[in-house]
């Protein structure tokens, strides 16, 4: 008798020359599993790999594009070591992202946390829809976003980095749009990223790929260069004292001691 095959956490099509990596893993809100990483890193290997892909887009099923980190998954392992193994696998996601010799759209019309903002980040062009929301919540467990920074601080204004690092508040489709982490506030987030497929199904694949190396060069160049420097840091802060109240105090939906 035939074993059922485990269902995808990332599900892989192509159509009409873009490679569409969906999200599909509702039970944990799309969070950054060990599983949903590998898939997505397989995906866009093979999306870079195929030559009949021209670019490839991100979505997500359910109400969230992605929850940050399995804090769940976190809590099972050694967490010098799962946090460790952690930021360099978010280092793979995020460089894979801007690295891309194919452009990279996000589809969003959902919640994005944590470490979602930084992959949303990475993406060359971001259309999110009217049930969008962000939040960089790092800050409310005792952490910072420091990998997803390598992405983040490149797009945001200084000023909305600040706020919305130090406070962890939630924000809208529209103020995203404004601040530089997204493209496009749309009422139709698919239709809107049809189009834009279409527009760059006109650039030829080695002028997309050099145009995409001219934008991300300083991106990259600065990932390069801190990226050992903020893995390192953000391993660091796992099992500390405040980190451990953080997630508990998440775990048992709770404030945590310091927001008493």
């Amino acid at each position: 008798m035939t074993e059922p095959t485990e269902a995808p956490f990332v599900r892989y099509e192509v159509v009409d020359g873009f490679a569409t990596l969906t999200f599909d893993s509702p039970h944990n809100r799309n969070a950054l599993s060990s599983k949903l990483v590998r898939e997505l890193v397989a995906g866009l290997t093979a999306a870079n790999d195929d030559p009949a892909v021209r670019g490839i887009v991100l979505a997500h099923t359910g109400d969230t594009f992605c929850a940050g980190a399995d804090l769940k998954e976190a809590t099972t392992a050694d967490p010098a070591t799962a946090a460790d193994e952690r930021t360099r696998v978010m280092i793979d996601v995020l460089r894979g992202i801007v690295g891309s010799p194919k452009p990279v759209l996000a589809r969003i019309d959902g919640n994005v946390r944590a470490g979602g903002m930084g992959i949303i980040a990475a993406c060359d062009l971001v259309v999110a829809g009217p049930g969008s929301s962000f939040a960089l919540t790092e800050v409310r467990i005792g952490m910072a976003p420091f990998m997803i920074s390598l992405t983040l601080l490149p797009r945001l204004s200084p000023r909305a980095a600040s706020r919305y690092y130090l406070t962890g508040e939630k924000f809208d489709a529209t103020i995203a749009q404004e601040i530089g982490l997204i493209t496009v506030a749309a009422a139709d987030a698919a239709a809107e990223v049809k189009r834009l497929c279409g527009e760059l199904r006109k650039g030829s694949p080695q002028g997309l790929a050099e145009s995409k190396k001219l934008v991300n060069a300083a991106l990259l160049a600065e990932f390069d260069a801190e990226a050992e420097t903020l893995a390192k840091r953000s391993a660091g802060f796992f099992g500390t004292p405040e980190v451990i109240e953080g997630m508990t105090a998440f775990f048992q939906k709770r404030p945590p001691s310091w927001a008493q």
